[in-house]
């Protein structure tokens, strides 16, 4: 069977706020992640294989904009594009919810990451200094528009 995407529940709370502790410095907690599910202005969407998450990305809607907490795909699924779906599946999302733009901040030295939001056709816009802590690093901010006026 292969991945598909669906909308976290709140059960998969715990399993997700596992992956917060491995991939980030300053992760989620398990009442945290279950607020932003359970949230109505929240998208919360969650990537499975055989009903087990191989991968999570949240975000928010406020006054039209949205905005990219976190994404993550475990070890074992990266490279078979996971996080390419989930990123799909949130501008989907945002789309549906008639967003101006998705916006997110990543470590500039997320060179996969970057590649990825650049291939989606998200664009940089400039740095945060000294955004992330453990270490100390320079977020840089991508954003897809979705009605670009030129």
């Amino acid at each position: 069977m292969s991945n598909y995407i669906t909308f976290a529940k709140s059960e998969d709370a715990v399993e997700i706020a596992k992956m917060e502790k491995e991939f980030f410095s300053s992760p989620w907690s398990e009442n945290a992640i279950l607020s932003e599910i359970n949230a109505p202005d929240s998208v919360f969407l969650v990537s499975k294989k055989n009903n087990n998450i191989t991968g999570y990305i949240s975000g928010r809607d406020i006054a039209g904009e949205f905005y990219i907490n976190n994404i993550a795909v475990k070890k074992e699924f990266r490279r078979q594009g996971t996080a390419f779906l989930l990123l799909s599946g949130i501008v989907n999302s945002a789309k549906e919810r008639n967003c101006e733009f998705i916006t997110l901040e990543v470590r500039a030295s997320n060179y996969p990451a970057i590649a990825l939001y650049k291939k989606t056709g998200f664009e940089f816009l400039g740095e945060r200094k000294n955004f992330y802590s453990n270490p100390k690093e320079n977020a840089a901010i991508y954003t897809f528009f979705f009605n670009k006026r030129i």
